[in-house]
């Protein structure tokens, strides 16, 4: 039996990266879980990727758990109030709320003042980032809170004690992730209550589908980007080797979510390594990765990598 039999959970934003991850962590401990996003088989969004939320539902069935996909744009708030309804209608509950919603990669003029930064872009990636997550928030809590002990899970980039002392290389990607960390805290004060909890989380630094891209590697072949020469002014790429999968802030959810004694956490801005040490998951291959302490401690500071200390 799943610790989580009988829950109800919806990941806005499942198809792909943490939220994908998540999907399949939270089926895999026995979860129904309901996963969105706009990109289809039938249809793509503005991202243009292949990945799908048929997909991240074909995931979760594979580890074990029951999916339902919907196509939901979040920022279209009929579409998230017929979501909600959905999920009464064929579940009759909500335990677990994570919203993931995203999308602002490609808008994103990284290490750009504001003044030059494409200013449509910015404005849009705050809509995406922000806006979404309160009308996904709006629509699915009056479920959530019919029963005490819901679990709503603000995902994020960043710590509230590295992105208050870090520029975020952008001005509107600081404003974004450190408006969800502030969001989590609203809430938390909002749902307490009436038993229900509120957290910020982060990944570190996440192997996500279009991470792995990026350096032209896969799940399977990732170590070589360690072996890559080191050119400046780009990190080294040897710190690559505190890098996670997106199951490892999955099994992160999953811990809280059957904590019986969540509600400490209350208001909380979380990380996957901080919370792995506290319940004892790890990662696919076994280890512990601690991507924010590792980045303060060694990668910010000019060291030089370590990054097997930190796993």
């Amino acid at each position: 039996m799943g610790t989580l039999d009988g829950k109800v959970a919806l990941v806005a934003g499942a198809t792909r990266g943490a939220g994908r991850g998540i999907a399949v962590e939270l089926g895999a401990a026995g979860a129904h879980v309901f996963v969105t996003g706009r990109t289809t088989r039938s249809h793509r969004s503005e991202y243009d990727r292949d990945e799908t939320i048929e997909e991240t539902a074909e995931l979760v069935e594979a580890a074990g758990g029951r999916a339902t996909a919907v196509q939901v744009d979040h920022l279209e708030t009929d579409q998230v109030a017929d979501l909600v309804a959905r999920i009464d209608r064929d579940a009759g509950r909500l335990d677990v709320l994570v919203n993931d919603i995203w999308g602002g990669e490609n808008l994103v003029d990284w290490d750009t003042p504001v003044w030059e930064h494409d200013l449509a872009k910015g404005l849009r990636l705050l809509r995406l980032a922000v806006d979404t997550h309160l009308v996904t928030s709006h629509h699915a809590l009056p479920l959530l809170i019919r029963r005490p002990g819901g679990l709503v899970v603000e995902m994020t980039d960043g710590t509230t004690e590295y992105n208050a002392a870090t520029y975020r290389l952008s001005a509107f990607y600081d404003l974004a992730k450190w408006s969800v960390i502030r969001l989590a805290w609203a809430q938390g004060h909002e749902l307490a209550p009436h038993g229900a909890t509120a957290v910020a989380l982060t990944p570190g630094w996440m192997r996500s589908e279009m991470m792995l891209e990026h350096y032209g590697v896969t799940e399977d072949t990732w170590h070589e980007v360690m072996d890559r020469p080191h050119v400046e002014p780009h990190p080294d790429p040897r710190h690559f080797g505190i890098s996670e999968t997106t199951r490892f802030v999955g099994r992160a959810v999953a811990a809280l979510a059957a904590d019986p004694d969540r509600a400490r956490w209350n208001q909380a801005s979380l990380s996957s390594g901080q919370l792995a040490q506290e319940y004892g998951f790890t990662d696919l291959d076994g280890s512990r990765p601690d991507a924010w302490r590792y980045l303060v401690e060694v990668q910010d500071k000019g060291l030089t990598p370590n990054p097997e200390a930190y796993r």
